[in-house]
């Protein structure tokens, strides 16, 4: 079945949501893998060159997030990188996709910046409150 534009954007507005929310309860909820999986073959589905490094920081953060030890060393620079690429992705998209794409970029750069900022828990957990960005 093909994706229909309608939802691409569900899939992105879904993405703000769990960006926007507590990232750490979100890496012990299994939507995230499916949230990532689902974002990650939207990428491919498009078959756009300019989404391949999308594509792979998508995965590295996928199987990062999977491994069951959260290093901010190397999940905010990957939210960094998703964030300026899906931000000039936006140049890509269409209609009412377009804005849900560049707040995405906004919400991956927001959120590495509060990453790099804090610091991680003892137990190696990303901060818990992730709510601070828009």
């Amino acid at each position: 079945m093909e994706k229909t534009e309608v939802q691409n954007q569900v899939h992105l507005d879904s993405a703000i949501h769990l960006l926007a929310g507590d990232l750490s309860e979100a890496t012990d909820r299994a939507g995230l893998d499916n949230q990532l999986q689902r974002w990650i073959e939207d990428l491919k589905a498009a078959n756009n060159p300019a989404f391949h490094q999308l594509v792979v920081d998508l995965q590295a953060l996928k199987a990062h997030f999977g491994s069951g030890s959260l290093d901010v060393s190397v999940i905010a620079p990957l939210l960094a990188r998703l964030g300026t690429n899906t931000t000039q992705a936006a140049n890509f998209a269409e209609g009412n996709t377009a804005p849900r794409v560049a707040k995405l970029g906004e919400t991956l750069s927001a959120v590495a910046a509060q990453l790099r900022g804090g610091s991680a828990a003892p137990d190696g957990t990303v901060p818990q409150d992730m709510s601070s960005h828009d």
